[in-house]
């Protein structure tokens, strides 16, 4: 589970896929011991009481008859403290046991409409029941007979529960949070200026540009532990584990935990550091918000390296077989990486052909909109 997004808004995971199965395991033994002998109808409170209704009814072993009622109460992240009945219900309930079933119960708007409803209907027993229950805002002086979990006053969605009609299918409870941090992976094949962009980027935004290349060095020259670790993988000529980068990198972001967001530049480069970054910043209630690739052309790439190579000193930049062998090693490694994030619908290609001042333009509409 990781922070996702739906709409303008940010959501952390809360409670667990397995936690809301032992609720809802929990709440089924209690109300067939109470109705033991009798066959109750369960009513479920519409749209966001299906996931629960659902998982209720199948784990229910005894005879019981099912029906739903349609009310709506919320907009947005608000109750709007008014509640319409949408679709009644039709059975003869004459001397029934009832047993409402609510997704969740804060104000008790929602619970006195539904007492409302049933106040003529010659009922038995009318119990009700709510997978989870807000009390520091209910208002009603109204029996509640089970409560699955009570929770804080937080808006949260999953498992039927929804913001503005999205989330309603995630298996898990998430809730709402403020998410604090603009976070990019500055993507690009070798040549297409990310240096130079990042710096400039950096500057305009207030982030940290974290260098792959740059948090190596200085952990090799100064023999951090986790730098030493990384030179002996290197001296064996073998590559250093994703666990050491993602630790160098981690130790990095820890250094500023109040900054405005990060620019990842050089890292990740395949599928797994990816997961692993997002892991480590789910940890923070943070996010990659957004993977922004410099596109240029190869062979005006290559034009660009040999002619850096003239003044780089760089051996590697004054070879065009080596350039092209470093972008094959891109292609098939890395740029598997935009379809990662494409996925995620974070992915933004910006034209890297230009002047500085022309594609630092480019980068910032995109970076303005995440």
């Amino acid at each position: 589970m990781s922070i996702i997004k739906l709409h303008d808004s940010h959501f952390k995971p809360y409670i667990s896929k397995q936690k809301i199965e032992e609720i809802v395991q929990k709440m089924v033994k209690e109300i067939a011991i109470d109705c033991e002998g009798e066959t109750p109808i369960f009513i479920g409170i519409l749209n966001g009481s299906f996931m629960f209704v659902a998982d209720f009814i199948r784990h229910y072993t005894d005879d019981c008859e099912v029906s739903f009622v349609k009310l709506a109460s919320y907009e947005g992240t608000k109750s709007t403290g008014t509640v319409n009945e949408l679709v009644g219900i039709n059975e003869d309930l004459t001397g029934r046991t009832v047993v409402i079933l609510e997704d969740i119960i804060d104000t008790g708007n929602t619970l006195q409409k539904i007492y409302d409803i049933f106040k003529d209907r010659n009922v038995k027993t009318l119990k009700i029941a709510t997978l989870f229950f807000k009390p520091d805002v209910f208002t009603k002086a109204l029996p509640i007979d089970y409560i699955g979990l009570s929770i804080p006053d937080e808006f949260i969605i999953g498992y039927g529960l929804d913001y503005n009609n999205l989330g309603r299918n995630l298996a898990s409870i998430y809730k709402i949070t403020t998410h604090k941090m603009t976070n990019i992976v500055l993507f690009g094949p070798p040549g297409a200026g990310k240096g130079t962009q990042a710096t400039r980027l950096k500057e305009k935004y207030g982030l940290i540009h974290i260098s792959t290349g740059d948090v190596f060095r200085y952990n090799i020259k100064n023999k951090t532990e986790l730098g030493i670790l990384a030179k002996s993988y290197m001296d064996d000529g073998n590559l250093v584990p994703d666990e050491v980068t993602i630790n160098m990198l981690e130790a990095e972001v820890d250094k500023t935990p109040n900054a405005k967001g990060f620019i990842f530049d050089g890292f990740p480069r395949t599928t797994s550091q990816a997961k692993a970054l997002d892991a480590f910043l789910a940890k923070k209630g943070e996010i990659i918000d957004g993977m922004v690739a410099l596109e240029v052309s190869e062979d005006l790439l290559v034009e660009r390296l040999l002619e850096r190579g003239k003044t780089s000193g760089r051996p590697d930049d004054q070879d065009e077989e080596k350039i092209r062998n470093r972008f094959n090693e891109y292609n098939t490694k890395t740029a598997i990486l935009k379809d990662y994030y494409a996925k995620q619908n974070k992915y933004f290609g910006a034209d890297g052909v230009g002047t500085i001042k022309e594609i630092t333009v480019r980068l910032s509409e995109i970076i303005d909109t995440l």
